[in-house]
């Protein structure tokens, strides 16, 4: 923390099913153990780059480069009354989110995901001999890799089998080119395998809620794009768009929702707000973005595979 590294809390919302049947969607929360575990890998994977860089081998690096939507996450300081430089700088943006979390526990896991937004991707590049690292603005560190999962990313397996190689002695197993081609192949799997698990996070909860049409919930306002405004109920926490009721409102506003209609075949959740709580501090809707959501919502049985555009 003292780098500058963040602290991010984002909700992770796993399904409980049993015998196929999703029973519950469950917040997987942080305690001492899983920060401690987190850090010790922080910790392995630079020593990883270090002992690679030192062999004098060509490696497979994790970056987050410095953000290019940094103007935007200035904006989002300044919402909440909270000056950033104009520059790019770890500490300060660091130091705003404890303040944040510290102030609003409640609302920080949804400030938390607007700034892993604006920080832009992680993503994999080749590192050679001589080269300097491009590090990772989100963890405040200079060298940084994946290689602590090999039993879930293949990443892993490929920085593991370059360090064995030094430890015996070995010609690197992979060729600096076959390495760049890997960089640019997993990036590309992490983008479809994310996408894949939040639609499956979309659909399960469209799934769990099917039943329960016309109920209404606690939620916050969570977000504003061309496609909608968008609310997280608190229990379970599954977040849908906004289709009635939407003008007005501030992200971070609790607010309290109605179950339109689910679609757990694209994962869609749609609402209507029927009261609205304590306003909230961001960026203010003076008007419904055009959508589907102007008309009543119609009586049907089914709904079409066609995707809608994600935020």
């Amino acid at each position: 923390m003292k780098q500058g590294a963040l602290e991010l809390e984002t909700i992770e919302a796993d399904a409980v099913a049993e015998n196929g049947i999703v029973r519950d969607i469950v917040v997987q929360k942080m305690n001492a153990a899983r920060f401690i575990i987190e850090n010790f890998m922080i910790a392995a994977n630079g020593t990883m780059v270090d002992f690679l860089g030192k062999a004098g081998i060509p490696m497979i690096q994790r970056v987050v480069r410095v953000p290019r939507y940094w103007d935007e996450i200035v904006m989002t300081a300044a919402a909440y009354r909270e000056k950033l430089p104009r520059e790019p700088d770890s500490k300060a943006l660091s130091l705003f989110l404890m303040k944040r979390k510290e102030a609003d526990p409640e609302r920080f896991p949804d400030l938390s995901l607007t700034i892993v937004k604006l920080l832009g991707p992680g993503e994999y590049m080749t590192l050679e001999p001589g080269e300097p690292p491009t590090g990772h603005f989100g963890l405040a560190v200079t060298d940084y890799t994946h290689g602590t999962a090999p039993n879930r990313r293949y990443v892993d397996l490929v920085n593991q089998r370059l360090v064995k190689s030094v430890i015996d002695g070995k010609e690197s197993p992979y060729t600096t080119h076959e390495l760049y081609d890997l960089s640019t192949w997993l990036s590309d799997r992490e983008k479809g395998s994310k996408k894949v698990e939040r639609f499956m996070r979309k659909a399960a909860a469209a799934v769990l809620l099917k039943d329960r049409i016309g109920e209404e919930f606690e939620a916050l306002v969570t977000g504003v794009t061309e496609h909608g405004i968008y609310a997280r109920m608190i229990s379970p926490p599954a977040e849908g768009r906004i289709l009635q009721g939407e003008q007005g409102l501030r992200v971070g506003q609790k607010i309290t929702v109605r179950l339109l209609r689910t679609d757990p075949y694209n994962g869609f959740i749609d609402f209507a707000c029927v009261r609205r709580g304590e306003s909230g501090q961001g960026i203010y809707v003076e008007r419904a973005p055009r959508s589907r959501a102007s008309a009543p919502v119609p009586r049907r049985s089914g709904y079409g595979r066609k995707q809608r555009s994600r935020r």
